[in-house]
């Protein structure tokens, strides 16, 4: 149960240091940015919302099976779980969540705006020139003159 605890308490900084960087491996893949914001509006609603997070449960359920007490085991849990679980005030830890998951919206939303710009753009100027009949001198032909 203690390796089950440690592989949970592992997923669970993996998926942390997701919702805080994943901006920075979604441009240009548009699945995996939509599954990124799905992460940081998770993130959002299981930092301020009432209910625990499910990775959260799931560690403490193997770590009492285990007969584990916080911040107590074997070393990887030990530091781990000291990462994951800073001492730090709980209004200081929310307010620095929020604020990240904010700062990776507005990177959405700049990349948004820039692509709606650029698309714009590339409207406009991707029209071709017309083409229009300038008689036989602009087609390469000359009129009756011939060269030697």
């Amino acid at each position: 149960m203690k390796l089950l605890a440690a592989l949970v308490l592992a997923l669970h900084l993996a998926w942390i240091l997701w919702v805080i960087f994943g901006a920075l491996v979604t441009r240009g893949r548009p699945w995996l940015a939509g599954f990124h914001i799905a992460s940081i509006v998770w993130g959002v609603i299981a930092e301020v919302g009432p209910w625990p997070c499910p990775l959260t449960l799931l560690e403490d359920r193997f770590e009492s099976a285990a007969g584990m007490h916080s911040y107590s085991g074997d070393c990887l849990v030990h530091y781990l779980d000291a990462v994951v679980y800073p001492r730090i005030p709980v209004a200081v830890i929310l307010a620095f969540a929020v604020a990240v998951c904010g700062a990776n919206l507005i990177v959405y939303l700049i990349r948004m705006v820039r692509e709606i710009q650029g698309a714009g753009n590339s409207q406009i100027g991707s029209s071709e020139p017309v083409a229009r009949d300038q008689g036989p001198v602009a087609s390469g032909q000359q009129s009756g003159v011939r060269r030697q």
